[in-house]
């Protein structure tokens, strides 16, 4: 194939490289001349092992060169790359305009004529819904409403690290292909073809967030990590030993798990601790403010499961409540979320009941009862069996535990109180 792509910073350098490497045809573009020239005399533009050597043996082959100007690039082209830059704006956004210039190019030399159809893949990071609500657009301006007959929209986010590019290209964690209507592309298909990693055809604005979620999750480790880091400094405990210990838990730490979005977090265990870490933290001075926005952004989460189920529902409202305890198979009320969210239907006005196969009032003991009678004083009252679930006719069913008991619904609306 011909592959045009369109910016050499590090990601379209890397990019050319290891395509043209491939047996593709590579044409680079930039508007930066010296970036250009290093190419077009075999070298690399960019700092970055193994990206020389692979630029100098596909200059040597014939299938790698570049330029400054689009000019007729890409009438004979299969594929265009953008790998342009989006810097931060003074508000925190991205700075399209790189994005903007090179699609109005793009859309000027197609609009001169093109051979065949072709497909532009973005690999920019930018806000989903950028390729509907922006690049859609112009295309759609400069060559008609038919455009997407022409041109097929790609978003395929990158996930190479720099002095490890190469390596990453060709072994990258995984394969994102979004496309407008997420269903696979086989000219993209067949671009990665011989990498070997977990593909993904996507909606295009799946893909689009894709690289948000990796970028701040790794954002996020390093400076849970850090903050780990200083306590352990101020508590005279072995960062390093702590370290060891956290990683060596791939069950749990280092896993899927816990990372499954859907409800908030409560239990006997996990508020109390980290409340209790928190407290460490001040008192020792380690300053932690992303542990200590923990419990904040749960209770954020709680809020806005209720909003999500009274959003419409008129007040007064009957509804089941399915699942008390704070998960699957116990009856343990302590900081469940259900408990709380009980306690808000109930002070703005729904009728309620619960549902809860687990969960006996004559049954609980201790902190477990005094928790419960104290968000919940009607709990009893508020408690059904199955055949009393059943037999009333409710205006909606809240389904809090992930795996909700079966009932014969007759009919009634279901609402999953987690976001799945």
């Amino acid at each position: 194939m011909k592959v045009c792509i369109f910016g050499l910073g590090y990601v379209g350098s890397t990019a050319a490289a290891c395509i043209a490497s491939q047996g593709h045809r590579v044409v680079g573009i930039d508007i930066s001349p010296e970036k250009v020239d290093a190419i077009n005399q075999g070298r690399a533009p960019i700092v970055e092992p193994h990206v020389d050597r692979l630029m100098a043996e596909a200059h040597q082959a014939g299938r790698i060169r570049a330029t400054t100007e689009v000019g007729a690039e890409l009438r004979d082209a299969d594929v265009a790359i953008v790998c342009v830059g989006t810097p931060s704006a003074p508000d925190g956004s991205h700075n399209m305009s790189y994005v903007v210039q090179v699609t109005s190019q793009i859309a000027t030399a197609l609009s001169a004529g093109h051979e065949r159809p072709i497909t532009i893949a973005y690999r920019s990071t930018m806000r989903p819904g950028t390729t509907q609500t922006l690049i859609a657009p112009i295309l759609r301006t400069r060559l008609g409403a038919g455009f997407e007959d022409r041109v097929e929209l790609i978003y395929n986010p990158e996930f190479l690290r720099e002095t490890t590019a190469v390596e990453d290209y060709f072994h990258p964690p995984k394969i994102v292909i979004g496309t407008m209507d997420g269903e696979p592309s086989p000219v993209m298909t067949a671009l990665h073809s011989g990498i070997q990693a977990p593909l993904f055809n996507v909606p295009i604005a799946e893909a689009e967030l894709t690289k948000f979620v990796d970028n701040t999750w790794h954002a996020v480790k390093v400076t849970f990590a850090n903050e780990i880091g200083r306590l352990c400094q101020r508590l005279g405990v072995s960062a390093g030993s702590m370290y060891q210990i956290f990683v060596s838990d791939t069950k749990l730490n280092i896993s899927p798990y816990y990372l499954r979005p859907g409800d908030a977090f409560g239990g006997s265990c996990l508020p109390k601790d980290v409340r209790a870490l928190q407290y460490i933290a001040s008192d020792i001075d380690a300053n932690t403010p992303l542990i200590d926005a923990v419990m904040r952004s749960n209770d954020a989460h709680k809020n806005f499961q209720y909003t999500r189920i009274a959003n419409g529902l008129p007040k007064g409202s009957k509804i089941l409540l399915v699942g008390l305890a704070f998960k699957d198979g116990t009856d343990d009320l302590r900081e469940s979320p259900s408990v709380d969210l009980a306690r808000k239907l109930l002070n703005n006005g729904y009728q309620l009941n619960i549902y809860d196969p687990w969960v006996t009032p004559e049954k609980l003991i201790g902190h477990n009862l005094g928790y419960a009678y104290t968000q919940l004083p009607a709990l009893e009252g508020l408690l059904v069996d199955k055949a009393a679930a059943e037999e009333q006719h409710y205006d909606l069913i809240v389904a809090a535990n992930r795996k909700m008991p079966h009932l014969n619904t007759n009919g009634t609306p279901i609402v999953h109180a987690g976001v799945i």
